[in-house]
């Protein structure tokens, strides 16, 4: 046995947590830093598998980046010498598809395959694709090798607004901008916390974005150059999986740091179904089990809504409520590769059918009146579970599973580790300061 985690549950786990950096920042950052003239170093970066599998694919191109600290990263793109991504690297994760800007940035042309990473959804890139077009990048897909082939010619300039906002949409566009002579100006932008933080990082360091209301304004710059140490935002998505573990396990949790701003409608859905949420500082609040949970139904949307990464854990909690519960999953179409692996556990769940009106625009991804989709699911809570045999499908799926399997009774076995630690740093070890019996094998 391989990749596997082995788990016995049934205990409530009680301590403190420290959150690491967020995946969904430090990704995106290093691979800003390839644009940067000089060191570029990053604080609070997490050593979780999609980092070190990121880290390899640069150094590949000719970058250099090693960890100083534990979670302190330098990292220098002048000696980029590459502009193909190999196959082997970028299919890993979705994110090596934002490559195509330090690669334009460089050598004027490049070749990226199609993104891999959880197949949570198609996650179709066209959105981005006549984004990069209407900036003024040329782009050809070749479907025998799987290739992206992008050249640009002229500086980018002019607009262009998202048909529906792409987080990873916005963030491209936004480095592609930085070469502009000019402006660029995206309009109908995803507006996720994690977006702020990159904007951040790279005014920081010599770039003029300016970001009003539904829009992001890239105007001319001089050459990037770090000024001082950046240190990125905390993993917020890392926090809702141990305060809805701490409650469903009946015990007590203590998470930071983390900004209220990133977690205020989690907050807000916590205390409607009756957990204990204490706010000892902006930074740190403390998550406990006070009585009886309350059923909640919830259903996914942008920031500053229920986020789609947090619904898998909110299934973990709802498992423990006294009734009937229904998740309504609106920004992914296959979001739900847990569901019958809970079943395993004895958990009374499963999808059912719930009409919408006019799906293209409730729904944040790609709707094809053709499909058939299952949106959403119901759970029935406060049913007996039991230890069983599991495998994870995608990484906050995984996370669930592993927390639903520190709830069951027994002794669980849960297949595909690497997977969780795409996003999650040392979770062995954080979930057993919190007196949960878990081990890697």
């Amino acid at each position: 046995m391989t990749d596997s985690y082995i788990i016995k549950g049934g205990k409530p786990l009680k301590g403190e947590v420290i959150l690491s950096g967020a995946k969904n920042v430090a990704l995106k950052t290093i691979i800003a830093a390839l644009m940067f003239k000089g060191n570029v170093i990053l604080k609070n970066i997490p050593k979780i598998n999609d980092v070190l599998d990121l880290i390899e694919l640069i150094k590949s191109l000719g970058a250099t980046a090693r960890f100083m600290e534990k979670n302190t990263l330098i990292i220098n793109g002048d000696s980029l010498k590459n502009n193909k991504v190999e196959l082997q690297y970028g299919s890993k994760i979705r994110v090596s598809f934002m490559l195509i800007a330090p690669l334009l940035n460089r050598f004027g042309e490049c070749f990226v395959p199609n993104p891999g990473g959880c197949r949570i959804g198609a996650r179709p890139i066209d959105r981005i694709i006549k984004g990069l077009v209407a900036l003024g990048v040329k782009i050809n897909y070749d479907t025998e090798t799987g290739y992206y082939h992008a050249k640009i010619v002229n500086k980018p300039k002019g607009n262009y607004r998202f048909e529906k906002p792409s987080h990873t949409g916005t963030e491209l566009l936004m480095m592609i901008g930085l070469m502009t002579d000019e402006k660029v100006e995206i309009e109908n932008i995803a507006n996720e916390p994690e977006i702020d933080d990159l904007i951040l990082y790279l005014n920081s360091s010599g770039a003029n974005i300016l970001e009003e209301s539904n829009k992001i304004i890239v105007n001319k710059c001089p050459e990037l150059r770090q000024k001082e140490t950046f240190t990125i935002m905390s993993d917020r998505n890392e926090l809702v999986t141990y305060a809805t573990l701490a409650v469903a396990s009946g015990g007590d949790v203590t998470i930071s740091p983390i900004n209220k701003n990133l977690i205020s409608s989690f907050l807000k859905i916590m205390k409607i179904a009756g957990a204990g949420v204490e706010e000892i500082s902006n930074y740190k609040y403390r998550f406990f089990y006070q009585g009886k949970i309350k059923p909640v139904n919830i259903e996914t949307s942008p920031h500053p809504g229920f986020m789609t990464d947090w619904q898998p854990s909110w299934a973990i909690l709802m498992l423990k409520a006294n009734g009937p519960s229904v998740i309504h999953e609106r920004v992914f179409e296959n979001r739900f590769s847990y569901v019958n692996e809970l079943k395993k556990f004895g958990a009374n769940i499963d999808f059912v059918d719930v009409k919408v009106n006019d799906p293209d625009s409730y729904y944040h991804f790609n709707h094809d009146k053709n499909r058939a989709y299952q949106q959403t699911i119901k759970i029935v809570g406060s049913s007996e579970l039991h230890n069983a045999v599991l495998n994870i499908g995608d990484l906050r799926a995984g996370a669930a599973l592993a927390c639903g399997a520190l709830l069951a009774n027994g002794e669980s076995v849960v297949n595909g580790a690497s997977i969780l630690e795409r996003g999650y740093e040392d979770f062995v070890g954080k979930v057993k300061k919190l007196g949960g019996e878990i081990k890697k094998v």
